[in-house]
């Protein structure tokens, strides 16, 4: 009986997961590498459980020690603008719930991830090792990226930075990419900077966002 209602349970997320899916694509998401690895991660898995039939809605959604585990459509944007190909090493700076860190893993990336809170540390990690999707993480100031495993193919922020980091800008591939959210600490702009040479950046700006503070040296401070 209790594999039978955990198998129909796992049938409604899957409904859950292909309907987000359909609201991704409705509200311009169009890179098919990034709607096949929201069609496939357990965002339910990530949460308190609690709040898992609220999973798969397009909403950002309480974890611990203050934190959200972002909007879908938020963390689908941010991937798409990264154009992750399969090999391409990735940083994350704010591991959070680990969410992020999964759709990069399904895309076929090498992922390195930092976050500054032990406890979502430790929670992320388990989670992620739970479910198969191997990533690199650390607990630490993610302001100032990860030198040792640099340069990177791609860089995201999952919070809401005062400025652009310049260490994060330092450890970016020729032709790689950093997705980060810019502004006070009540709405961001969403920035794309691409390193085309030693000293050659190309800075795009894209919509408005919300995202948590960004603290650390080089973000808000505590």
């Amino acid at each position: 009986m209790w594999n039978q209602k955990k198998t129909q349970n796992e049938r409604i997320f899957n409904k859950r997961r292909e309907a987000l899916v359909d609201e991704l694509v409705s509200k311009g998401i169009q890179d098919e590498r990034v709607l096949k690895a929201f069609a496939e991660v357990p965002r339910h898995k990530f949460i308190d459980t609690a709040l898992s039939h609220r999973a798969y809605e397009d909403s950002a959604l309480p974890i611990e020690m203050g934190q959200t585990i972002s909007q879908p459509f938020t963390v689908a944007k941010q991937t798409e603008l990264m154009d992750v190909e399969p090999g391409d090493k990735v940083l994350e700076i704010g591991t959070g719930s680990g969410y992020q860190a999964a759709i990069l893993c399904a895309m076929g990336a090498k992922v390195y991830s930092i976050e500054r809170h032990q406890i979502l540390y430790d929670r992320s990690r388990d989670i992620l090792k739970q479910l198969g999707y191997r990533a690199e993480l650390k607990c630490g100031d993610g302001t100032v990226g990860w030198s040792a495993y640099a340069p990177y193919d791609a860089i995201v922020v999952t919070a809401g930075a005062p400025v652009v980091p310049e260490a994060l800008k330092a450890q970016l591939e020729i032709n790689g990419r950093l997705v980060v959210p810019v502004g006070d600490e009540s709405k961001q702009a969403m920035y794309r900077i691409t390193r085309h040479g030693d000293d050659d950046f190309e800075e795009e700006r894209f919509s408005i966002f919300k995202f948590v503070p960004l603290i650390g040296k080089e973000g808000w401070s505590k």
